[in-house]
This record gives C-alpha cells, sequence and structure tokens, in this order.
C-alpha cells in the first residue's frame, strides 16, 4: 500500500503568482469577480477596457490553477481554470493557487480544497478574522495541513472524482432537457391556447403544515418522517429533507401527512413563489402551501403550473416585513378546465417525470450538500 505523506500546504503551491503589471500586454480583458461563479460554474464574464477596469480586477491565472474566494468560504466561488483565454483576469477576492506540480497534481488539490469539511474548517477561520465581514488571507490556506499519496496514486483518485463530476453535469443537462420539453408542451396546450378555467381550489385540494414546537426536543430526535421548509423547494424532485420529525410531532402540531407527488409552494419571505414535487409521503411546515394531485389534475400538470405562476406569485406577494402569499391566493389562481387535455399532456409528460425523478436519485447518491459523501482515502488506490 503506498505511504501518503503529511506537508503544509504552503510546502507544495504559490499563491498569487501572477499579477498585471506595466508589462501587461493586452488593452481589454475578460473579468471574473468572485460571485460570477460557483463550485466551478460560471455565471458570466464581465469585458472591459483596462483603463476602466474594476481596481480589483489584478489576479492572473493559467491552466490548472486554482481560484478560491478569500470572502465567506462557505459561499462556494470558487473555480478550476481550464483553457483560459490570454486576457483574462480574476478578482484580488480570490486567492490564485498554482501546485508544484512535480509533487501535487492541481485536481487532486482542487478536489482536497472542495470537500465540505475543508470549507467549514476555512470558514471557521474566516469568521474569526477582524475584518467586517468573514475573510481569509493566503497564509490560511498554506497553513493546512494535507496528507497526500504518491503522485501517481493523486492522479488516480482525481480521475474517479472528475469521472463523477461528469456524470452529474450529464444528469443536471438530462433533467433541464427533460423539464424544458414539458414546459414548451404546456406552454403550447395551455398558455398560447385559449381554453376556458377555472379556480385551482374547485378542483385541486390544498393545505398547508406547521412547526412541531421547538422546546420538545425529542420531536425533532430519532424523527423518520421528512418535514420540509420553504428553503429546500429548489429543485423537481424533494427526496428528502434536512429535518425529519416524529408521528407524535405530527399529532401535536399543525403538520400533515402530504402524499408523494404533491406539489410544495413557498408563501413566505425570500423563497416566495419556489416549488418541487416531494418524492414520497412527507409533511411541511406552515411556510408552505400543497396541492394534492388527483386523477383531474396530475402532479405533472401541477408542477409546471406553479413553475408559469413563480414570476405572478412573486408579484402578487405583499407584506410590511417580508413578501408573502396566501393559501387562500394561491387557491384563487385560473388552472385549465379542459380535464381531458390535462389528462393527455399527463400521458405525454409523465415518462419525462419518470426519468427526472430516476437521476434525481441518482444525482442523490453521487452529491450532498455540493459534495462527495467519501474521503479520499475511500477511493481505489492505485
Amino acid at each position: 500500500m503506498c505511504e501518503w505523506k503529511e506537508y503544509k500546504l504552503g510546502e507544495l503551491i504559490i499563491t498569487n503568482a501572477l499579477t498585471i503589471n506595466k508589462k501587461y500586454p493586452y488593452t481589454e480583458i475578460q473579468y471574473l469577480d468572485t460571485g460570477s461563479i460557483t463550485c466551478n460554474k460560471i455565471e458570466s464574464y464581465q469585458y472591459y477596457n483596462i483603463e476602466d477596469a474594476p481596481s480589483r480586477a489584478k489576479r492572473l491565472v493559467k491552466e490548472e490553477d486554482i481560484i478560491y474566494s478569500l470572502v465567506r468560504p462557505n459561499q462556494l466561488h470558487y473555480g478550476f481554470i481550464k483553457f483560459p483565454q490570454k486576457n483574462l483576469v480574476v478578482s484580488t477576492g480570490f486567492v490564485t493557487i498554482t501546485c508544484k506540480k512535480e509533487v501535487l497534481n492541481p485536481k487532486f488539490l482542487y478536489y482536497y480544497l472542495t470537500q465540505n469539511s475543508v470549507i467549514e474548517y476555512l470558514h471557521t477561520i474566516a469568521e474569526a478574522s477582524t475584518s467586517a465581514y468573514p475573510s481569509l488571507k493566503p497564509i490560511d490556506i498554506e497553513s493546512l495541513d494535507i496528507e497526500i499519496p504518491p503522485l501517481e496514486e493523486q492522479k488516480c483518485i482525481a480521475l474517479i472524482i472528475s469521472s463523477l463530476d461528469d456524470k452529474i453535469d450529464l444528469l443536471h443537462q438530462e433533467n433541464k432537457t427533460l423539464e424544458s420539453m414539458a414546459e414548451t408542451l404546456f406552454r403550447k396546450w395551455f398558455i398560447e391556447e385559449v381554453r376556458h378555467e377555472v379556480s385551482l381550489g374547485d378542483v385541486v385540494e390544498t393545505t398547508s403544515g406547521g412547526t412541531p414546537s421547538r422546546k420538545c426536543e425529542e420531536y425533532y430526535q430519532n424523527g423518520i418522517i421528512d418535514w420540509v421548509k420553504s428553503k429546500e423547494l429548489n429543485r423537481s424532485f424533494l427526496l428528502k429533507t434536512e429535518e425529519k420529525i416524529t408521528v407524535e410531532a405530527v399529532e401535536n402540531s399543525s403538520a400533515k401527512f402530504l402524499p408523494a407527488n404533491s406539489v410544495l409552494i413557498a408563501m413566505y419571505g425570500a423563497t416566495v413563489g419556489e416549488y418541487a414535487i416531494i418524492a414520497k409521503e412527507m409533511t411541511c411546515n406552515q411556510a408552505v402551501c400543497a396541492l394534492k394531485p388527483n386523477d383531474n389534475y396530475p402532479y405533472t400538470y401541477l408542477y409546471l403550473w406553479a413553475k408559469f405562476m413563480q414570476d405572478e406569485f412573486l408579484n402578487l406577494a405583499c407584506g410590511a416585513a417580508q413578501q408573502n402569499i396566501s393559501q387562500v391566493l394561491i387557491k384563487q389562481q385560473p388552472v385549465c378546465s379542459d380535464v381531458n387535455a390535462v389528462k393527455q399532456f399527463h400521458s405525454i409528460v409523465e415518462p419525462f417525470f419518470e426519468k427526472l425523478k430516476q437521476n434525481e436519485v441518482q444525482l442523490s447518491s453521487l452529491t450532498y450538500s455540493g459534495a462527495y459523501p467519501f474521503t479520499f482515502r475511500q477511493l481505489i488506490r492505485v
């Protein structure tokens, strides 16, 4: 078995190796700010003439560098540089990390630094800083203790995790395509074509939930019933929840059992209008409205209706302290009254949703809270 050796990370890397100087040859730059990348997914670049660029546009990167935001590490603004444009410049809000490749594989280090345990540790350091907001210094990363195997084994481990990354990206892309196909058909049948309408509350049962008393800790200890909070309504199928509650908690609160494939809509606060389908029987809190599917109005239609209505719910939200909608307001919104059309639509798109659900199950087994459900030492050794 190959021996793993421990180092201070600073022995194996160079931080902030390259910065714009008077010899910089480009008059226009492609700029990446810290808020424009999350978990290696770039939202957008900005383009500037060099004299008009922000003062933070100073850091230069090269192939296989790692960029890691020094502010609030738990916001996950990090990335791995592949095929950079020659005029790419990143914010000084990043620390750029260049590996000494004769000892340390860059992709191995990238996966090491983006483990939940490392992110949480760095965020703890950032919160203890004396600046106005949680922030790191390059020395904080350089001071990390890291245990690494020989270089070839590092490459093997990085390749295994990279293949999982590719699988995850493929599943996300397939889900996006499947949902887009169903949404296109929904718009054609129920938005672009004029059909008679009826109020949602006249044809679909709705309900909400409740929060079991936090004073009774036993309600939340060893719970087996998924309990949905509005902030969790951010994907097509919700497979599991952050917290679980006991049967006694349901019996002694306003929480109610909701059937599988109920469509949930967030009613309060910053999450107003967010939506999801529950993959199995669950409960929810009072900030969530549940639409219970039935034979005439199945979950596929209700989910895409909720998606189409999201902007409208945001516009209807009101309240002094925070933006809210009510269950009554949701029930007043129009849905298609042509039951035969809704049923026919369901028969066409249900296979899309079944595949979506299968993909979400796979994704759940591959990822957990943005990290991998294993440690490096659990991977195959060379």
